[in-house]
């Protein structure tokens, strides 16, 4: 039997193969960059889009009203500017260089300038299954709130102007590397270290900085003689709140899609908060008698922080173990380890955030482990060889942080003074430096 076509089907062909011409020579045309358009996942792109939103929202407000209710009533102004300020200051230098030093190849210890102001970038461009644009604009809200986190160990006594500039100076010295060498290709990813969300690059380097930052200006006018209570933990509760839900856009968001890890992610960003809110004020109430609303939000804060480097790779059972150890050591650092050395850490950003992103970064290496419950690790990697490469990117972040902060707050010293003069301070930060008050009473 003859295989050859009768000539009405050869007509046939013609005919799809005239209709099929104009649609592959089109095709043919397409820009590449369009075609990579097939890897975009909307779903994704739809995630990462609400998680920049959410962790933008964890700065201003949540932040700023957290800090603010913890202050004096003649200071709240002055940290409601300072989050306000960094965000447009920080953002700005994110996209002069900032981004391009964390994120572009460069090597182990920063990337280069070959992405300052999103130069050869467009929306078409892709950073995995995500418009790079958006990469951008998500990494920008962490540069933004991690100095942020700062101002509250040197709340209601540092100028203005030498916040602006310390913070400045520090997210391109200090962050940018660490950011570099963790999330961008670096050292710290080369070793396979384990940090999802910024136990590293957000809690310790803010937590170090933050003590050595209220170690260099003093403590407050006063301090361990007068009493400096909260203003409005009202204020600061609903601060909390906002920061707990934001964390979900912090820690999730990471995942970078919308997938089985950022549902993990949030699952166990919310067990850690819990347990560690329910072991912050089972220590007040077994010591003291009663259970107070700021050590309830302070403890919550703490279990996040901590659960942040590992949410991406842990179960519920990690989550739990790590809220309660957080809660536990980070309410010691605060409440008792401040107290022993003396240093006036106002807001106590060292004992949740340094302490919470190192315990957490530690116990990553546990958790992650598939024996409780975690994604595994990776291939030929121990408990023990894992923990090694933990503790030491956080000693080296821990160290650079110290002498780097140390550093540019003598260089800022050099261009302006770094705290208020004493009249300013007894007046208060939001008449002394902004010429206006937070209430009219």
């Amino acid at each position: 039997m003859s295989h050859r076509p009768s000539s009405a089907a050869r007509t046939v062909a013609r005919a799809r193969l005239a209709l099929l011409a104009p649609i592959a020579l089109a095709a043919s045309l397409i820009p590449s960059a369009a075609r990579a358009e097939d890897a975009l996942d909307s779903g994704d792109t739809a995630w990462v889009l609400t998680s920049t939103a959410l962790v933008l929202f964890m700065n201003i407000p949540a932040l700023a009203l957290f800090y603010g209710g913890l202050v004096r009533t003649k200071n709240v102004l002055s940290l409601l500017m300072q989050c306000l300020a960094l965000t447009a200051i920080v953002s700005l230098l994110w996209l002069c260089g900032a981004y391009s030093l964390s994120f572009a190849e460069g090597n182990a210890l920063v990337g280069d300038l070959s992405k300052a102001f999103l130069v050869g970038i467009d929306g078409a461009t892709l950073a995995g299954t995500i418009p790079e644009p958006l990469f951008f604009a998500f990494q920008m809200t962490f540069a933004v709130i991690t100095p942020a986190l700062v101002i509250g160990a040197f709340a209601e006594r540092m100028r203005f102007s030498a916040m602006l500039v310390f913070s400045s100076l520090w997210v391109v010295v200090v962050y940018a590397p660490i950011c570099h060498m963790t999330w961008g290709g670096g050292l710290f990813s080369q070793w396979g270290v384990l940090d999802f969300a910024g136990g590293i690059v957000v809690h310790i380097t803010a937590g170090v900085a933050a003590l050595v930052t209220c170690l260099v200006v003093g403590p407050r006018d006063g301090y361990g003689r007068t009493a400096m209570p909260p203003h409005n933990l009202t204020m600061t509760f609903m601060g909390t709140a906002m920061l707990w839900v934001g964390w979900f856009g912090f820690n999730a968001g990471s995942a970078l899609g919308a997938n089985g890890t950022a549902a993990m992610a949030l699952v166990v960003t919310h067990v850690s908060a819990c347990a560690a809110t329910l072991a912050w004020m089972a220590i007040e109430w077994v010591k003291f008698g009663k259970p107070s609303v700021l050590g309830a939000a302070t403890g919550s804060i703490a279990g996040l922080a901590a659960v942040t480097p590992a949410s991406g790779y842990i179960g519920p059972v990690g989550a739990l173990a790590i809220g309660l150890a957080s809660g536990s050591i980070c309410w010691y650092a605060a409440a008792v380890l401040k107290n022993r050395l003396g240093y006036d850490d106002s807001l106590d950003v060292f004992g949740v955030h340094g302490v919470g992103g190192f315990v957490g970064t530690l116990l990553a290496a546990v958790f992650a482990s598939s024996a409780f419950g975690g994604g595994g690790l990776a291939d030929g990697a121990t408990v023990a060889s894992q923990l090694g490469a933990q503790a030491a990117a956080a000693a080296i972040t821990i160290v650079y942080t110290g002498i780097a902060s140390y550093a540019l707050l003598k260089l800022t010293g050099l261009a302006v003074a770094l705290r208020v003069d004493d009249a300013d301070e007894r007046m208060g930060l939001d008449l002394s430096l902004h010429g206006e008050t937070g209430y009219n009473l």
